[in-house]
């Protein structure tokens, strides 16, 4: 019996093996539940864009199980978002985070810290350093933040542009930090960029977000760039007269969607085939930032966690393209949570999926 039971097993490998060469390993939209979903990537790295209603929580595993979480969306809601976080970090077979990056001390992207700590371990935090905006609010996260971390003896590291994030399994640039953005061009890049021509004047923004520590993130021939929600006046400083960081296939949408961000100098340069917005029903999805999407060259789709209300049907993505639609029909209703998960590949290719629906639309690589 035990040798019948091995060659069954050996068949079985076999098999897979087999899909995954003729079929790519399709994905379906679900997510392997097993402990072994780190291995399941087939050499991939996945993302996964947690809906946290206007804040931020992105997770991202590499092909080893080496993991990243981008902020840990809002506080409260009976523990909300550290349950959908943790929800995603078990399906990716991850009994840990390794590295948290937390991009600024506001509300939505680092009051989830608290509740995060105390559903799952975590390595290590990465930030920019002290607060700067002297707030009540501000202020408030920043001694939560900091006390979360000394309760669960937790590293913090502090982070400035140019240095690299301790993650294997790919290379992530820290490009801007505590309103400072990197001094030279990431390989590839520094070329000068033509959409920084007739440029509004932007506000100067003295808030956390433009302390936002962002990243650029290289996967085999993919780049992905998040910046956090960083404001236009520094995206100019970071993009212009020279385009420092080069082109992007994938963009995180700056700061939800939101009108002070995602200046033509950052978005246009950038030339990403496809932009992931973390906007809320309520909040972000601005129809100054659906209009940069639409006009840019060679934009081929845009993602949103959430249905616009301000962006109304003239200005949405395509319902396929929308993770949650409920708002839509009710601002009252009980947010579903679902997600956008991307998986990329070294070549260049990547698939996004829409949880809502389980369909999967695949990029091939250029």
């Amino acid at each position: 019996m035990a040798k019948s039971h091995a060659g069954w097993a050996s068949w079985m490998r076999g098999s897979v093996a087999v899909c995954a060469a003729l079929l790519g390993c399709m994905m379906t939209g679900a997510v392997a539940q097993s402990s072994s979903g780190a291995k399941q990537a087939s050499g991939k790295l996945r993302v996964f864009f947690m809906d946290v209603e206007g804040g931020q929580s992105t997770l991202f595993v590499s092909p080893t199980g080496s993991s990243l979480l981008v902020d840990t969306g809002w506080a409260d809601h009976d523990g909300r978002d550290a349950n959908r976080i943790v929800a995603a970090a078990h399906q990716a077979g991850l009994k840990r985070i390794d590295v948290v990056l937390i991009t600024h001390f506001h509300d939505d992207h680092v009051g989830g810290v608290p509740q995060l700590l105390a559903r799952i371990p975590v390595g290590e935090f990465l930030d920019h350093g002290p607060y700067r905006e002297q707030t009540k609010d501000v202020s408030g996260n920043y001694a939560e933040y900091l006390k979360a971390l000394e309760q669960h003896h937790v590293k913090r590291v502090v982070m400035k542009p140019g240095e690299k994030l301790p993650v294997p399994g790919f290379e992530a640039t820290a490009v801007t930090a505590d309103w400072k953005v990197i001094d030279h061009p990431l390989p590839g890049a520094g070329q000068s960029n033509p959409y920084c021509a007739n440029l509004p004047k932007y506000p100067h923004d003295e808030t956390e977000n433009s302390r936002s520590l962002g990243m650029v993130l290289q996967f085999g021939k993919v780049r992905i760039v998040d910046l956090g929600d960083l404001t236009s006046d520094k995206e100019v400083e970071l993009m212009c007269p020279v385009n420092k960081l080069g082109t992007a296939q994938i963009l995180v949408v700056s700061h939800h969607g939101w009108y002070p961000s995602s200046s033509p100098a950052l978005v246009d340069a950038l030339h990403p085939r496809i932009a992931i917005m973390d906007n809320g029903a309520l909040k972000g999805g601005s129809t100054p930032t659906f209009k940069t999407l639409k006009a840019d060259p060679g934009l081929e789709n845009w993602w949103q966690l959430h249905y616009s209300m301000e962006g109304g049907a003239k200005w949405n993505a395509p319902d396929a393209y929308i993770a949650n639609l409920d708002r839509a029909k009710d601002p009252q209703a009980k947010d579903a949570g679902y997600r956008i998960d991307l998986t990329v590949s070294r070549d260049g290719s990547f698939a996004v999926t829409n949880q809502r629906t389980g369909v999967t639309k695949r990029y091939a690589a250029q």
